[in-house]
């Protein structure tokens, strides 16, 4: 079992940025538009050389962690996702079908520890960083990898999970990114959370791999994004990938949850 506490916490979605609006996200989920002015997160605090090199998967990462760091602070972080660079792969594999020559710059920022690498020479922190590919559970995986760089001694760790909504022709082999997001944790010794990996017993079925919750669907598709005040006809339900489904619990402050795989289950606990 894992103890740690979380005393800070960001993310971001399009439209979604606030801890209220979280809240308000995590009482009715819906699905929000894409199609905003602000795509990614505003990057004011970089200059404008440094916000250009970024992605748009890199500046989510780096706009949700950035407000849990000090200025001058140095701190490991465990960045983790399923998918990564796929706009920047995708790009890099059209260009190629073109028989046309790859961008060396685009070529290194389309690898998996990209985002990680970048927030380091943004940042001027040359702590260690882990770069995890992972998939339905990988937000207890990236739980695991920051806990043991506590134990080592370092007095807080940051955990970056981010996924960017995919090119269309992926679509059909990547339905697990409802919209784009970033979340970013800082974790520190403490007793607030318990996590505890729960073995399914032999002959037990697989269990899905994120939770599920009603979307609101009414006759116009635009109200799949119109979020908590609209008035739905119907819903559907979707699952959840883990780091937007942790993001309900802590917005609503709840106690106890269990993140589900096919293989094996975590169980959370909140004590305050």
């Amino acid at each position: 079992m894992l103890k740690f506490s979380i005393p800070q916490w960001h993310a971001w979605a399009p439209g979604i940025e606030s801890v209220d609006a979280w809240r308000e996200w995590a009482q009715c989920p819906f699905i929000p538009s894409t199609d905003t002015r602000a795509p990614t997160p505003d990057l004011g605090f970089l200059p404008a050389m440094q916000r250009r090199r970024l992605s748009p998967l890199a500046r989510m990462a780096v706009g949700s962690a950035w407000p849990l760091t000090r200025d001058g602070e140095t701190l490991p972080m465990v960045y983790a996702s399923h998918h990564g660079e796929t706009t920047r792969g995708y790009e890099l594999l059209h260009t190629l079908a073109q028989d046309q020559p790859l961008s060396p710059t685009s070529f290194s920022l389309s690898v998996h520890n990209a985002c990680a690498g970048m927030w380091s020479i943004l940042r001027h922190d040359t702590t260690e960083t882990v770069a995890l590919s992972v998939q339905g559970d990988g937000l207890e995986s990236a739980i695991v990898e920051a806990s043991l760089l506590l134990a080592a001694g370092h007095c807080a760790v940051l955990v970056v999970l981010a996924e960017e909504q995919p090119p269309a022709s992926y679509t059909a082999w990547i339905d697990d990114i409802p919209f784009p997001y970033a979340l970013a944790l800082r974790l520190t010794e403490g007793q607030d959370f318990q996590l505890k990996l729960l073995a399914p017993m032999a002959g037990e079925p697989a269990t899905p791999a994120a939770a599920r919750v009603s979307i609101p669907v009414a006759g116009d598709p635009a109200a799949l994004t119109a979020g908590a005040h609209a008035t739905p006809t119907a819903s559907e339900s979707i699952a959840l990938p883990n780091p937007l489904n942790l993001l309900r619990h802590l917005a609503l402050g709840s106690r106890a949850w269990t993140h589900s795989h096919p293989r094996r289950q975590w169980r959370w606990q909140h004590s305050s």
